[in-house]
């Protein structure tokens, strides 16, 4: 029900989605719906659950690769995941992380990209050992907002692989964002380091062509 569900939203949007239509598409009897989901937003926050452990579940995956070595490749990384997902994930650019449907579709005390930055914290310390502190997840919160609306404007515009040169400024933004606010004030309790240099831009997106410019 929940694959009828992301195909559905794509087709006809969540205002467009009905308990009839999923019954349909699912094949499965109405009564089948209600026994497991009580409404259509039931439904759709079921899927974005489902959605948000396979996002972090692509980190952790990420993560774990040896060619991270800086926190910020793990903010690169879950950008490049998140944008994979608007490509390639049914449902995704419709629903995003449930914002569609209400900002507290995840958690009823904190809107949805606050959670999503608060597991990006998570990972980010348990992956190279940054301070979780207050100020972190703040910092983070900003980049995922910042990020999400420049993300859904590049999938508004031209194709439906989203717009590159929007997605490296994207990229670019929330990096030199974060290397001022967190590595450059000391606040994520690791040692000074030097800024990297700047990567190129069509080094930026890993899967924008090979002669996409800014």
């Amino acid at each position: 029900m929940l694959d009828a569900c992301a195909e559905l939203v794509d087709e006809v949007g969540y205002e467009g989605l009905t308990t009839t239509l999923l019954a349909e598409r699912a094949e499965v009897a109405i009564g089948s719906v209600y026994q497991f989901f009580p409404d259509k937003r039931a439904i759709v926050q079921a899927l974005t659950l489902r959605t948000m452990e396979s996002y972090l579940q692509r980190l952790d995956e990420r993560f774990a690769s040896d060619d991270l070595t800086h926190w910020w490749d793990g903010v690169d990384a879950g950008i490049d995941e998140y944008i994979t997902m608007h490509r390639t994930v049914p449902g995704f650019r419709t629903l995003h992380f449930g914002d569609v449907v209400d900002l507290h579709l995840l958690d009823e005390q904190r809107d949805n990209n606050g959670v999503i930055a608060d597991q990006l914290a998570r990972v980010l310390t348990e992956r190279f050992g940054l301070s979780d502190v207050p100020d972190l997840r703040f910092h983070l919160e900003i980049a995922v907002e910042v990020a999400d609306a420049l993300i859904k404007l590049a999938f508004r515009r031209r194709t439906p692989d989203g717009d590159d040169r929007v997605l490296i400024e994207a990229k670019a933004l929330i990096r030199e964002y974060l290397y001022r606010q967190v590595d450059a004030r000391g606040e994520t309790g690791q040692r000074p380091v030097v800024q990297p240099a700047k990567p190129a831009d069509d080094q930026i997106v890993d899967s924008a062509p090979a002669t996409q410019s800014a």
